[in-house]
């Protein structure tokens, strides 16, 4: 039995949820998603806790089962509370500003970057943090992904652009010297 599909989602007062055979609509105060689910996999609502059951054992009901209940646990918290990703800039002259609805990158390059936000995404910018807030969590490690990919950050300086608290491995760089005449 999978241990992430038989682990119950608690649906707190302020969502509300709507089941059909294959969509789920989650409803909240940030926001709504829909969920499009395989037909096959059984969601059961129970007052304020939903369960995820699935028909069978065979492999494709044990790989949907643990799958559909963290789609659907995500949509709950993320209509309810929302996801955020921090991300930090690093090097001499980095910066990153809201100009409007786009999002300003100065990152070394010979011109700026101006990057537009997909819908239900909210960018925050004050020179070396971003911060990607959203209701769906997919759509927020992509943007962030996409942010950070502008400027990765290069192993022997540490410039670019990163996560926050993400660890990146310093190499050294080149010595001089080493060989001896004779």
């Amino acid at each position: 039995m999978s241990r992430i599909g038989k682990k119950i989602i608690n649906i707190s007062e302020k969502v509300d949820i709507e089941i059909s055979t294959d969509l789920i609509k989650v409803v909240g105060p940030k926001g709504n998603l829909n969920i499009t689910i395989n037909p096959q996999i059984k969601v059961v609502k129970n007052e304020n806790i939903l369960t995820v059951e699935r028909p069978s054992d065979s492999r494709i009901h044990r790989s949907l089962h643990g799958t559909t209940r963290q789609l659907i646990a995500n949509a709950v918290f993320g209509v309810s509370e929302g996801f955020q990703k921090e991300l930090e800039i690093r090097g001499v002259g980095y910066q990153a500003n809201m100009d409007g609805k786009y999002l300003v990158l100065q990152l070394g390059y010979s011109h700026e970057i101006f990057f537009e936000p997909p819908e239900n995404i909210e960018i925050k910018a004050n020179k070396t943090e971003i911060v990607v807030l959203g209701i769906n969590k997919q759509l927020v490690g992509e943007v962030s992904a996409k942010i950070r990919s502008f400027r990765k950050p290069e192993p022997y300086k540490g410039k670019g652009i990163r996560y926050k608290d993400e660890y990146v491995r310093s190499k050294q760089g080149k010595t001089v010297g080493g060989a001896t005449a004779t």
